[in-house]
């Protein structure tokens, strides 16, 4: 089992960035989905099957962080504002 970290931040979002990916359907600034799931198609179905808002295919264009569940690590950590 491998858990698969996306995160992706609008903070400093323009229209310059036009080619940006969309990761939710509502506004945001920052969206983060972890998922546990044996490979990265299986974790896009998961989030995909419970219809919260992700667009996959814009998240297929982000690359997750992926952690192997058989050894110890930090999963997340979140610093926001300053």
């Amino acid at each position: 089992m491998k858990l698969f970290v996306w995160r992706h931040n609008r903070k400093f979002h323009s229209y310059s960035m036009i080619n940006e990916p969309n990761v939710h359907q509502d506004l945001y600034t920052d969206a983060v989905a972890i998922v546990a799931a044996e490979t990265l198609e299986r974790a896009l179905e998961l989030l995909a099957a419970q219809e919260k808002g992700w667009l996959v295919e814009d998240i297929r264009r982000l690359i997750p962080k992926v952690f192997n569940c058989d050894h110890e690590g930090i999963i997340f950590e979140d610093v926001r504002g300053s």
